[in-house]
């Protein structure tokens, strides 16, 4: 990218779908020079540096991040508690650290509990970009282009980490947004984790039915498209629940008490008063549909 400071060395904690784009996209766009792999396991490692996601792996902090330029954290939020801990007495005074979490609440703390020394160059950030596929080989560069991500900075946030943060996400082609991280975790309660939950709990439920089978063998395009989360990472999926139980738990009441309603008018069998909900929501989905995914013209 013209104008855009070179990252000489980038440091990716968690080398699968979300940092191993990361590290393919900025390796494409030409803004890092050498890329450094660190996670718990040697087999994603090892298949990261052999798929050319990262030049080198390192299992010690102390050699990963001397010199390092920036940092992105990309592991499961779970794990966030522990990284933060682990990395902070080996941040330079110019590395530049930031997130790729789901969750913004248990990051936070766990930034102002172990990195205080460094929360001017520490800036949380969200890609708003995932598949059903996970770890190193599910890795493709351009997994961010055109989609967003969330920047929530911190009021200790130096001017000029959130923009090289900024430049650095630009690079992949993402399209920036910014909001603080308590509606950021409120926003996504609502039209992510809640989505995830309700698709591993109908799977979960059919799965566990004595005609498992039999169900399964029936579904079409439409348990398909419903359920397509269901296959995503289950612990990634398990501590982002976890993390913003308290938002996730009022989008799950909310969506209880809609439930509750659609109960009482398929015991009454009102059929129009459906067809008001469903006309509703049909309006609503396409709105959003036609919005989010403008159809291509033909011939393109």
């Amino acid at each position: 990218m013209a104008g855009v400071k070179k990252f000489d060395k980038l440091v990716v904690c968690g080398v699968g779908l979300i940092g191993g784009s990361f590290a393919l996209a900025l390796r494409k766009a030409g803004l890092v020079n050498r890329i450094v792999g660190v996670g718990r396991r040697p087999e994603p490692l090892a298949k990261a540096c052999e798929l050319g996601l990262v030049d080198e792996i390192s299992t010690d902090w102390a050699s990963a991040l001397q010199g390092a330029d920036l940092v992105l954290l990309a592991m499961p939020v779970g794990q966030m508690d522990a990284v933060a801990a682990a990395i902070a007495p080996h941040l330079g005074p110019d590395t530049i650290v930031t997130d790729a979490g789901s969750t913004k609440r248990d990051v936070i703390e766990a930034i102002y509990r172990h990195l205080g020394h460094r929360l001017p160059n520490v800036v949380p950030a969200h890609p708003i970009a995932g598949a059903e596929k996970s770890g190193p080989v599910a890795a493709r560069a351009e997994l961010y282009a055109g989609r967003k991500v969330v920047v929530t900075p911190l009021p200790e946030n130096r001017p000029e980490a959130i923009a090289r943060v900024r430049d650095a996400w630009a690079a992949c082609g993402a399209v920036l947004h910014e909001m603080s991280p308590q509606e950021h975790d409120r926003v996504f309660a609502a039209v992510s984790h809640l989505p995830h939950l309700l698709a591993f709990g109908l799977v979960h439920d059919l799965a566990g039915r004595a005609n498992a089978e039999q169900l399964f063998s029936y579904a079409a395009s439409g348990f398909r498209d419903f359920t397509r989360v269901a296959g995503s990472h289950p612990e990634m999926w398990r501590d982002i629940c976890v993390a913003n139980r308290h938002s996730l738990l009022a989008e799950l009441d909310a969506y209880l008490s809609e439930l509750a309603y659609l109960r009482a008018l398929l015991v009454a069998g009102d059929g129009p008063a459906l067809e008001a909900v469903f006309d509703d929501a049909s309006r609503a989905r396409n709105t959003w549909a036609d919005k989010a995914f403008p159809a291509t013209p033909s011939g393109e």
